[in-house]
This record gives structure tokens, sequence and C-alpha cells, in this order.
């Protein structure tokens, strides 16, 4: 166990190590209620693929940055404190961007800026779930996938693999859910649960570049959120505010926004990691 500016570090190696992230995952996960904005951050610490950054000793007063292993650029803020999560941030390796609160981000992003001499800057990110019940579409190409089309998923480049919070494909594919369309004998789109809570799913889109504006992710993403919803489930869809043709998805399938939380972005540091990047990562690949 490893602490700093009053920080304990869930994640480290060894006996002590484990004790600590199980703890504050345990302390982390009941500081969270879910919602649309918070069901990644839940699904991420119930499996616990994640280090946790935190200080406070009960669940209301905690103030904590949670680093998803596969997705470690992009950690996520909890609490209102800007000091209080730059002191965290500090202790997190490799990321470049940070999720929180749209009152924190604005603070928050002066302080990245002084005490990293860079530059920032705020993208907000959108929250959608239905109005009502998913605009049914089809396409003879796209159909559920399942473990017998592993394969053929695992012929996408790594960028495009519908795996976001499960770790890998087959426990997506198993545990989670996974549409694609299939042209010529390949996965050329898939929209999937990228992260599962109790009442809420997140989903994602992929479509490569030589196949969109085909209504193919309009058609896988149609399978998976009706699926949801016939499961009793709330689809969650995300997005960065610049993400327009997303956006646009969105609302052809019949989602409406609730609410908006804000990436603090880094904008000098490895140029063509970062300048040159449009945040956040998922669902980049969407165009209908």
């Amino acid at each position: 166990m490893s602490r700093a500016a009053g920080f304990e570090v869930a994640g480290a190696t060894g006996h002590d190590g484990s004790v600590a992230l199980e703890r504050r995952r345990r302390l982390l996960l009941a500081s969270l209620v879910e919602s649309p904005e918070t069901v990644i951050s839940i699904h991420v610490l119930t499996r616990g693929d994640c280090n946790v950054y935190m200080s406070g000793d009960r669940p209301s007063k905690a103030v904590a940055v949670l680093q998803a292993r596969g997705w470690a650029s992009e950690p996520t803020g909890f609490g209102s404190d800007a000091d209080v999560l730059w002191q965290a941030l500090a202790q997190v390796k490799g990321w470049d961007c940070v999720l929180v609160d749209k009152d924190v981000a604005p603070p928050l992003g002066g302080i990245i800026s002084r005490r990293l001499d860079t530059p920032v800057r705020l993208l907000d990110d959108i929250y959608h779930v239905p109005g009502g019940e998913v605009a049914p579409f089809e396409d003879a190409s796209v159909r559920r996938l399942a473990l017998d089309d592993l394969t053929l998923l695992e012929g996408l480049p790594p960028e495009a693999q519908p795996i976001e919070f499960w770790g890998d494909l087959q426990t997506s594919l198993t545990e989670g859910l996974i549409a694609g369309a299939i042209v010529e004998g390949k996965v050329v789109a898939t929209s999937f649960v990228a992260a599962l809570g109790r009442r809420y799913a997140d989903l994602g889109v992929y479509v490569l570049q030589d196949h969109r504006r085909r209504g193919l992710a309009t058609a896988a993403a149609s399978i998976v959120a009706r699926t949801v919803q016939n499961d009793g489930l709330i689809p969650v869809w995300s997005c960065g505010s610049h993400n327009l043709a997303s956006l646009k998805l969105a609302r052809k399938l019949g989602f409406v926004e609730v609410s908006r939380r804000a990436y603090v972005v880094i904008e000098k540091q490895a140029p063509r990691d970062v300048r040159n990047r449009t945040y956040p990562a998922r669902n980049e690949g969407v165009v209908q």
C-alpha cells in the first residue's frame, strides 16, 4: 500500500496492495448511485479491472480518480473539490484527459494548466437514454453475433474490436451483447454493450471507414438497444459534444439527452497522441 499527498493508491502489487484495492474499490462503489453517468464506472469497479486513487474514509466524503486498466489515458474523477482531485491525478500515470462533473471541470482545468504548464480544453460528454421504445431499423447484413463469430471479430483491427470494458472479445460476447454487419465474410460494423449495470447498459458503436454512411451502425445499434430494453434495462448512449454523427444517430434511434459531464483535455504533451486526437475516444468511428 502506498500513500502520497494524502491519497491511498489501490492497485499496487502484493498482499497489502490487494487489500487496499479491495477496500477502496468497495468504498468507491458504495459512493456511486447507478445512473447513465456512472454505469461504466460501476461496471469497471465491480469487475475489479482498475486502479483507484482516493481520499476520504466515508462514501459521502470520498474524492477519487478511477483508472480503468483498458483505458488508462482517460480516467474518471469523482468529487467537487478541484484541488483534491488534482492531488489524486498527480499520482496517476499515463493519463492525458480526465472526465469529471461539469462544475468542477473549469477550476480543475485551471489547476492542471498551471501545474503542468500546458494549455487544456474542456469537452462536454453527453449522456442519452431512449425517450420511448427504440426505433427499429433492419439491414440484411446485420445480426446479433454469437460465440461462433469470435474468429470473425478477431479479424477486426484492434481499435475496432467491440471489447470496451469487458477485457476481451469472448467475455464481451458471452457476458455482454454484440450485433454486427457481415459483408463478404468480414465484420465491418458493430454495436455492443460496452458496460453493464443492474439498471443501465452503456452502448458502443464502430464502423470501418469504407463501410460508413450505409445505415449499418443504425441497424446494429437498433438491435442492441432494443434487446437491452426487452431485457428490462435502459440503454445509454454517451458521446462527446463534437461527435455530430454519433449525436445524429442517437436522435434517429429515439435517444434524448439527460445529462452532461466534461473532459479536461491536456492540449500539449505528445503531439500525435494528444493535440491531434479527438476526445473522448469512445464511439469515434460512428457514422450512421
